[in-house]
């Protein structure tokens, strides 16, 4: 089996996030780059595969300026045999659809029983890249996954929906959407990280898929940021001291509930 996993390279999740000057982007000074950890999801399924036998090949593909490379690292480092490299993605930012077509363009004539992909890539959040592929390249998919048993040529999957879990078979090739819960991603050794200094990393450019960034952010999309703002800083908490008079205090919170919270 062959597996490809889809990677996105985000800011830390602890990073604090400062908007750039031209009010559209943020500010990168500082900002520490991750894995996306839905993609960490993806990418742990493919590698127990291998790790079970079931699987003989893990590639990890990333569309994304040359900082992404370091993502591609990570993944070498935990154990995918293979690293892909679309140069490109700071114009897109965000755009799901001109996100799907790079990938589509890129994995369209490459051999793979399943593509993996987090759910949604940490920072954008839209949760559709994967739908996206997998319509692209003419693929069933499942989203939302958190349970994956695998069978000859099929799968049966384990998927999150409103209010509890459903079961979804599936033939191969497809694409997986993997959801918080489908495993715990390893950390890499320091031989893995070793290793991965000397993997080669193939590269390709936009033009060679036939495809141009300014078309993509331009005429071609479908999504544009206009301005990003922070969200507007939360007002103090109230404090009730309730030691002395527990009732009185239980009076005051279900009072301020009702005036300020307007909760009833």
């Amino acid at each position: 089996m062959k597996c490809i996993v889809c990677m996105t390279h985000v800011p830390d999740t602890a990073s604090i996030i400062k908007i750039g000057a031209d009010g559209k982007h943020i500010d990168e000074t500082g900002i520490k780059w991750i894995v996306s950890p839905y993609d960490e999801y993806a990418l742990e399924e493919a590698l127990k595969l291998a790790d079970e036998g079931k699987a003989d090949e893990v590639t990890v593909v990333t569309y994304g300026p040359q900082r992404a490379e370091a993502g591609l690292r990570e993944c070498l480092a935990r154990g995918a045999h293979k690293a892909v490299h679309i140069v490109g993605g700071e114009k897109t930012l965000g755009d799901s659809l001109a996100i799907a077509k790079v990938l589509a363009a890129a994995l369209k004539d490459r051999e793979y029983d399943v593509i993996l992909v987090g759910v949604k890539g940490v920072g954008t959040d839209n949760s559709q890249v994967g739908q996206m592929l997998a319509e692209l390249l003419d693929l069933p998919h499942v989203s939302n996954v958190v349970k994956i048993d695998w069978n000859d040529g099929a799968v049966a999957v384990e998927r999150e929906v409103e209010g509890g879990h459903e079961v979804v078979e599936s033939p191969l090739p497809a694409v997986l959407t993997a959801q918080k819960g489908l495993n715990e991603p390893r950390y890499a050794a320091l031989k893995g990280i070793m290793a991965a200094k000397r993997k080669p990393v193939e590269k390709i450019e936009l033009s060679a898929l036939g495809l141009d960034e300014d078309t993509l952010a331009g005429a071609d999309a479908t999504y544009n940021v206009r301005s990003l703002e922070l969200p507007p800083e939360k007002a103090a908490g109230t404090i009730i001291q309730g030691e002395d008079d527990p009732q009185a205090a239980a009076a005051e919170l279900v009072k301020l509930l009702h005036e300020e919270a307007k909760a009833f």
